[in-house]
Parts: structure tokens; sequence; C-alpha cells
């Protein structure tokens, strides 16, 4: 599986398999942060499956689920902690790497203007351009 880099830090992708977790690991990521909650899809790992998968490969974990198009602002601190106390480069995961991909923009939004956030998801293939409003709001920049 082709892994969609977004910065040098992170990367996103559809549902990994055990040897896509391999791969990773050989690829040089240090963490994988699941998106997706448990049961989501039949024959889908659960979390507790992909960190134990993780685990053995070397890699740290986090599980921060959410459901498509629920991005709450708590959901994006959690994604912020999980990057910052995760060892990266990071390879986050969901259904097709779009949630990942929110999360991560929404977690960087006060390190980063939201077109840069924007544009930096869009050339790795995940349009978040309806995201704009809250990456401003996260960033103290609305209304400027």
């Amino acid at each position: 599986m082709a892994f969609k880099k977004i910065t040098s830090s992170f990367s996103a992708a559809p549902q990994l398999t055990r040897n896509d977790v391999a791969a990773a690991a050989q690829a040089g990521y240090h963490s994988i942060i699941s998106s997706r909650p448990d049961g989501e899809e039949p024959g889908q790992p659960s979390a507790h499956e992909m960190a134990r998968i993780a685990e053995e490969h070397g890699l740290g974990f986090a599980h921060v689920p959410i459901v498509p198009g629920k991005a709450t602002d708590a959901d994006a601190d959690r994604m912020k902690e999980a990057l910052a106390s995760l060892p990266g480069p990071t390879l986050g995961f969901c259904r097709s790497g779009t949630r990942a991909a929110t999360l991560w923009a929404l977690a960087e939004a006060d390190h980063a203007d939201p077109a840069t956030i924007i544009g930096q998801a869009k050339a790795a293939g995940y349009d978040l351009a309806d995201l704009k409003s809250a990456l401003a709001r996260r960033s103290g920049k609305a209304g400027k």
C-alpha cells in the first residue's frame, strides 16, 4: 500500500493490514494512529489488535476514533496529544485516510496557516477545503 505523505512527520493511509504495519516500520515510521471506531465494518481489526501488531514491529500506537464528518475539538485535542507523545514520523489511518488527515489538520491548526494545511493535505490527495473555517477558528485567526 502507498502511504500518502502529508508532511515529513505525518502520512495517512486507508485501513492497514499486518503486512502494511510491517511495511510502515520498514519505511521508517515510528508510530501509528488509528482514527477508526471499533466495529465500523465487518472484519475490521480492532484497535487492540492493531496496537498489538504495531507493538510487534516496535511502533507506538494511539487510537483516536471519529465518525466520518464528526470531528470535534476534543477529538482534535486528543490527536494533538497523540502526535506530541508518540515518536515520529507517524502514520495515521482510517477507512480511506481522510479522517486521519482531518484529525492531523485540526491538530496542526495552531502551528500553520489554514491555507498551508489544506494545501499540504491536497498535495497528498486529501481535499480538506471544507475545514477552512474550523482550522481558522482553531488557529485563533477566525474573522481576521
